[in-house]
């Protein structure tokens, strides 16, 4: 791969199911990643099962709802690599945190506290705006950049709390953003799996069976797809990653898999000024 179409990705969660999916995508891609997570032992295991690509890759133990590391992480990124030009917040926390069956039975409102409550926003709200906060200034330099979010399905931000809320306000950013920097270079769109996935993030307390739940592997193509030059121009929009189509050439599954984000259809405004 080029040199110009090689580019630096943060990704956060990296070491989670989806995070792990897509950092060995990018890297097979021939990419650079920093690899963000929490979980000190999950990056090791990371690092060892990519050791063949351990030039192209920086692992960083950080907490997303920590301003202080967040700040570090983009800059420890671009001191390693020179410069950053993706920023894939994929970082989350889940029901399954809260108790088991959490998805399947959200809690109800006397049931979550201040503390889960402002977690919640913390990790998932706080830190992907902490972080696109960081990058997009080394990207505007640049004049070309990536900021993939990954929100979740319009039926979970109405049907379960504090999750939903956590991700309907990161929609909400992210079309916000894509509006604020359209034509500066800098993209904005959201990634989502398409439903319940095969990772720890559920636990297994859900009573969702694991064969029928989509596979972590739909991530790889249309992160790839997102953070390459075929995708310039392409902002404000919301990819399905079990809609693509391996079977299509990228644009066509692109095509395919995408809509606009956050449903504008749903709110068409009669009065504005």
């Amino acid at each position: 791969m080029a040199d110009r179409e090689s580019r630096v990705i943060l990704v956060t969660g990296a070491a989670g199911g989806l995070g792990t999916v897509m950092t060995r995508a990018l890297i097979e891609a021939g990419h650079k990643v920093a690899a963000l997570d929490r979980n000190t032992a999950a990056l090791d295991r990371l690092a060892a099962a990519l050791k063949d690509a351990r030039d192209r890759l920086l692992m960083l133990t950080a907490d997303v709802a920590i301003e202080a590391e967040c700040h570090t992480a983009v800059e420890k990124t671009v001191s390693t690599f020179g410069r950053i030009d993706g920023l894939i917040n994929n970082a989350g926390i889940g029901m399954s945190s809260i108790r088991p069956d959490g998805e399947t039975r959200p809690p109800r409102i006397d049931d979550v506290s201040t503390e889960i409550w402002d977690r919640f926003f913390a990790i998932n709200v706080r830190g992907p705006m902490l972080l696109t906060r960081a990058a997009v200034q080394h990207m505007r330099k640049q004049a070309w950049g990536r900021i993939v979010n990954n929100t979740t399905s319009f039926r979970t931000m109405l049907r379960v709390l504090p999750y939903g809320a956590t991700k309907s306000a990161l929609e909400s950013m992210s079309a916000v953003w894509a509006s604020e920097l359209n034509g500066s270079g800098i993209t904005v769109n959201v990634l989502i799996p398409g439903g319940p996935t095969d990772t720890p993030f559920i636990s297994d307390g859900n009573g969702w069976p694991r064969d029928k739940m989509i596979r972590p592997a739909v991530m790889a193509a249309p992160v790839c797809w997102l953070m390459s030059e075929a995708s310039n121009g392409v902002t404000g929009q919301r990819v399905d990653a079990s809609e693509w189509d391996l079977s299509l050439k990228p644009e066509a599954a692109a095509q395919k898999a995408t809509r606009a984000i956050g449903w504008p259809e749903l709110a068409p405004a009669k009065t504005w000024w």
